[in-house]
C-alpha cells in the first residue's frame, strides 16, 4: 500500500479522544497513574466482549510501576465487570504490561501476558490456558517467548519483549509483539540497559513491532519486525508499537503508539499503518500523528478496535490535564459498513 497522510486513503476513522466516554479512572490525579492498555475481544460463545487492562502507579509509590492486571467482561461493551486479576507479586516481577485474553477455536482460552523477568530484568510473554476467563491460573503458566529465545529466533540481539495483542485470521494466530531490538550504542555500558528494568525507558535501544504466527494459539514462530520506526527526526523515531489491527474494504489497517524518544516511552500518540499480507505494513501518518489531545503530553495510546455488527468499538488510553490517563471509549461506523 502506497505512504499517505491523506485521510480519504485511512480506513480508520480519525476521532476526537476527549469525547469518548470514560470507561475506568485512575486511583488518582496525578503523573504516572494510569489505568489502561486495553486489550479486548470478542468472545461469541458467552456473547461478550473480554477486556484485559492494567493499572499503574509511579515509581515512587507503593507498590509502584504496572501492579495490576485485570479480566473484565461485559455485554454492551462499556459496562464492564471484573471477572480474574493478579497482582505483579503473584509474579515476583517489578511491573506486568499489556495483556490478551482469546478464545481458541479448540475452545480453550489463552491467556498471553507481559511482565518482567525476575531472573534477568528483562520484559518477557507467557502464557496461561484454562476453560473460561475466570479460571485463570498463573501457576501454570509456559513461556512464548523471552528476550533470548526472540534474539535467537532473529539470529539478532533482542532485550525485551511485551505487549501481546493476537488475532486468529485465516486459520492463523498472530501475535504483534513490541520489542526492544539491536545491540546497545557502543558508547554505552550495556549494564546500564536493564537497570530499571525496562530497557524501553532507556533510550539505548529502539522500540519497534514485531509479529509471531501460530497455528494452535500455543507455539508461536517468530517472523521478525513488522513495522519499523521512522526516519531521523520524525515524530516516531523512537517507537513504533503496532497494537491492534481492524480489517477494511481494501487490506488490514492498525493502530500503532509513536515517539521520538525514550522520554515520551510512556506518553506515546496513536499513528496508522496498513497492510496486505499482515507481516509488512506500510505507515499512512509518517509526517504526524493521527490522533493525539491538546492537554499535558497529549498522549493516546493503546488504541484497540473491535468491530461487532455495524459498530467500530475504539478502546484507548488518554492523558489528562493533571498528566494521569484514563481507559475510554469511542464508537464509529464499522470499516465495512
Amino acid at each position: 500500500m502506497t505512504e499517505s497522510a491523506d485521510a480519504e486513503f485511512q480506513d480508520l476513522p480519525i476521532f476526537d479522544p476527549r469525547e469518548g466516554e470514560i470507561i475506568l479512572k485512575p486511583e488518582d490525579g496525578a503523573q504516572g497513574y494510569w489505568v489502561g492498555a486495553p486489550a479486548v475481544t470478542w468472545d461469541a460463545s458467552r456473547d461478550s466482549f473480554l477486556l484485559c487492562y492494567r493499572r499503574r502507579r509511579p515509581r515512587e509509590h507503593t507498590p509502584d510501576r504496572g501492579y495490576l492486571t485485570v479480566v473484565a467482561e461485559s455485554a454492551d461493551g462499556k459496562n464492564f465487570e471484573t471477572i480474574w486479576s493478579m497482582t505483579k507479586d503473584q509474579l515476583d516481577t517489578t511491573s506486568i504490561e499489556k495483556c490478551c485474553l482469546l478464545r481458541c477455536e479448540d475452545g480453550v482460552y489463552r491467556y498471553y501476558f507481559s511482565y518482567v523477568d525476575p531472573a534477568d530484568g528483562r520484559w518477557r510473554i507467557d502464557l496461561v490456558e484454562c476453560g473460561s476467563p475466570g479460571d485463570i491460573d498463573i501457576s501454570s503458566r509456559r513461556e512464548v517467548f523471552t528476550a533470548a529465545s526472540a534474539g535467537a529466533a532473529q539470529d539478532a540481539p533482542v532485550e525485551g519483549v511485551k505487549d501481546p495483542m493476537v488475532y486468529h485470521i485465516d486459520g492463523t494466530y498472530h501475535m504483534f509483539i513490541s520489542y526492544a531490538e539491536g545491540a546497545p550504542r557502543d558508547d554505552e555500558d550495556p549494564g546500564l540497559m536493564h537497570e530499571t528494568s525496562d530497557v524501553f525507558n532507556t533510550g539505548l535501544l529502539y522500540s519497534t513491532s514485531a509479529l509471531a504466527t501460530s497455528t494452535d494459539g500455543r507455539d508461536f514462530q517468530w517472523r521478525g519486525n513488522c513495522l519499523d520506526v521512522g526516519a531521523e527526526g520524525s515524530w516516531d523515531s523512537y517507537a513504533t508499537r503496532l497494537g491492534a489491527i481492524v480489517k477494511g474494504r481494501n487490506g488490514w489497517y492498525g493502530y500503532y503508539d509513536g515517539s521520538a524518544s525514550h522520554l515520551d516511552n510512556y506518553e506515546e500518540k496513536t499513528g496508522f499503518a496498513a497492510s496486505d499480507d499482515l507481516s509488512t505494513w506500510t505507515k499512512l501518518t509518517p509526517s504526524a500523528p493521527a490522533i493525539s489531545v491538546p492537554q499535558a503530553t497529549g498522549s493516546v495510546r493503546y488504541a484497540c478496535g473491535v468491530e461487532r455488527g455495524n459498530t467500530l468499538f475504539v478502546y484507548y488510553e488518554m492523558a489528562l490535564e493533571d498528566g494521569s490517563h484514563d481507559l475510554r471509549l469511542v464508537t464509529l461506523p464499522a470499516r465495512g459498513a
